[in-house]
């Protein structure tokens, strides 16, 4: 199915990104990728959009709800993932366009439960499932308060962030443009079938 091919996708670049900033070393394949030192930043446009290499503890955008809250989020996002993937499969009929903003959420979710499930045993920093997100897409921004936070700069986050938010905006335009497309009430939908029978009869 395609819509799983652009799920792939998302967490494939998702993946590779954050391995190139975190680095990785597998001295069997002869294999080291130096990547960033934790908090360092690099400008690419100026002060504007910066490559800053943190780790999150908690959801995205770095909201934190405290460690013991750690398994709980790592296997809510299993079970969400598991549930989109399940939903893809029934709506595989559906136009593309109906498929595609999950697809991105999914593969968006995947990605960041790869790091929480698996990067804190990978990179021997903690066990399963208690791994942290890696985040480095780092942008200025209007000052924003957001569950008791006050950010300066728009919240760091990664390639499967920025996937779920699009998915999410995609699904909430569509669903409301085919809102629009539907009969307001079923006054109008009743009306709507008359004129259809009354066509048919002549």
């Amino acid at each position: 199915m395609k819509t799983f091919y652009v799920s792939l996708l998302v967490v494939l670049i998702d993946q590779v990104t954050k391995i190139l900033i975190k680095g990785l070393e597998i001295s069997s394949l002869g294999l080291k990728i130096e990547g960033m030192k934790l908090y360092d930043s690099i400008s690419v446009i100026g002060d504007f959009f910066r490559i800053t290499y943190i780790e999150n503890p908690g959801m995205a955008f770095g909201i934190d709800f405290g460690e013991s809250a750690k398994i709980y989020l790592t296997l809510f996002s299993l079970v969400a993932s598991i549930f989109i993937t399940i939903y893809l499969i029934k709506i595989k009929n559906e136009k593309f366009i109906v498929r595609f903003p999950f697809a991105l959420i999914l593969g968006g979710a995947v990605g960041n439960l790869i790091d929480r499930m698996f990067y804190g045993v990978i990179y021997n920093e903690a066990p399963l499932f208690y791994g942290k997100v890696v985040d480095f897409l780092d942008f200025d921004f209007f000052n924003v308060s957001l569950f008791g936070y006050t950010y300066n700069r728009w919240p760091i986050f990664n390639i499967a962030d920025m996937s779920v938010t699009i998915g999410v905006v995609l699904f909430i335009l569509f669903y409301h443009k085919n809102e629009n497309k539907e009969p307001k009430n079923s006054t109008e939908q009743k009306l709507l079938t008359s004129d259809d029978s009354q066509i048919k009869e002549e």
